[in-house]
């Protein structure tokens, strides 16, 4: 395909040579009708004669031979120290020697010249995976938060009035620990999120017990077939309550197939890893709350505005409840 500055296209160029080859016109008459050099009609008559039609195909513009390139071992060596330090082309260019633009143009050549695209565990490329169609697979976990003190806590009060306000609240309900320590608790978020559509469901509970998870879960599938979406899969990690029977025998009454992921690897289900971040950056950590009563009654909010107004860069901009309008069979 030629690009979107070029004088001629394929056809265009199989005229202009055939008005020299075929009709005899001169270079200068042919390269004056296409508004092109005349140093280019010939090119193109030339190549027309040699090879037909086919010669007038865009080319690649490489060269035979780059003398100068990057010799292929250097540039394993700069990919492994991308890879596994995450290094930076200042950094990979000191270390070895060389120019920062040398090392720059080579980690973009590979496409790895982004960080976001290397996995920051293992190092490798990213492989991304998106399921068909809205309940195609779901995924769930849990996610822990610390409640928060009457009056708020020291992430926004700082360290000294937080735990004022701790013992504020254990004078008031009595809830010690060791050392007399207060014990404020933790509020376990039960998350499922779709894999096509990433719309997301929520729920503050005060455990991460198979029951409570099963309830969940069962709650999620309702929710998501008011909006017209059947559940055909879940993927969880290796948690307790995702191996207990009571969560297989669960999954087989909704006729759901349970996936687990490969142990030590939460990267498998890194769409519900990034939604947990989000969720504690625009819910959780948003703003001062000054009770966990506050904040709790704020989640329903946030998810409304997470699943219908917020724009997601994975889907193009869009808000994920703009996803579950087009299902298999929807408009038939």
């Amino acid at each position: 395909m030629s690009h979107a500055n070029a004088t001629l296209t394929p056809r265009t160029r199989l005229r202009l040579a055939q008005l020299v080859v075929d009709h005899g016109w001169t270079y200068a008459a042919a390269a004056k009708m296409f508004m092109v050099s005349a140093r280019t009609a010939k090119k193109w008559a030339d190549r027309y004669r040699a090879e037909g039609p086919a010669g007038m195909l865009d080319r690649s513009s490489r060269p035979h031979s780059s003398p100068t390139r990057t010799r292929a071992g250097l540039v394993r060596r700069i990919v492994r120290l991308r890879w596994r330090h995450r290094l930076g082309p200042v950094q990979i260019a000191g270390r070895l020697g060389m120019a920062a633009s040398t090392v720059h143009a080579v980690l973009t050549r590979c496409q790895i010249n982004r960080l976001s695209r290397i996995d920051r565990v293992t190092g490798e490329p990213l492989r991304r995976y998106e399921h068909p169609h809205p309940g195609s697979l779901i995924h769930v976990d849990v996610t822990e938060f610390a409640n928060i003190p009457d009056g708020g806590g020291w992430r926004y009060l700082g360290r000294q009035q937080g735990r004022r306000n701790q013992e504020a609240t254990a004078r008031r309900t009595g809830q010690r620990g060791r050392d007399y320590r207060p014990v404020i608790g933790t509020a376990f978020v039960h998350t499922v999120i779709d894999d096509h559509s990433r719309t997301a469901y929520a729920e503050i509970c005060t455990d991460e017990k198979a029951a409570t998870a099963i309830a969940v879960l069962r709650r999620a599938v309702v929710w998501f077939a008011q909006r017209g979406v059947t559940v055909e899969r879940v993927l969880s990690d290796n948690g307790s309550a995702y191996r207990s029977y009571a969560w297989r025998d669960a999954c087989a009454e909704l006729a759901i197939t349970h996936r687990r992921t490969r142990p030590y690897r939460p990267q498998t289900n890194g769409k519900i890893e990034r939604f947990h971040r989000t969720l504690g950056d625009g819910w959780a950590y948003a703003r001062p709350y000054e009770s966990t009563r506050q904040r709790d009654n704020a989640l329903p909010a946030w998810l409304h505005f997470y699943n219908h107004h917020r724009a997601h860069s994975a889907i193009g901009g869009r808000p994920p409840i703009t996803r579950l309008t087009n299902l298999p069979g929807h408009h038939n």
